[in-house]
């Protein structure tokens, strides 16, 4: 098992049950149960902000069309260039499943 500040048990099992999740439908259901409106906008928000870095587009048009702070965006930014590449492997393979 890799190294990892938060993992834990809980964790572990939190993301059990995300990847147990079977379709969009089911996504919808658990997170809505799972986390609040403000929370889950955040997180789409930070992901929006991460496919539009990776695309080498620039702040201004970030905040423009994501409403996303500076701030977000920067530490977003950190956790593309100093992160674990979660982003990237999920991005990749997103696309990939569009082809």
């Amino acid at each position: 098992m890799r190294d990892s500040k938060i993992q834990s048990d809980n964790m572990d099992f939190l993301f059990q049950c995300i990847l147990a999740l079977r379709s969009d439908e089911e996504c919808y259901d658990f997170f809505e149960d799972l986390c609040t409106v403000n929370e889950l906008q955040a997180m789409s928000q930070r992901i929006v902000v991460a496919k539009m870095l990776s695309e080498k587009r620039v702040y201004s048009d970030i905040v423009r069309e994501t409403g996303a702070s500076t701030a977000t965006i920067s530490r977003v930014n950190r956790s593309l260039q100093f992160g674990c590449n979660g982003y990237e492997k999920l991005f990749e393979r997103v696309e990939q499943q569009g082809k």
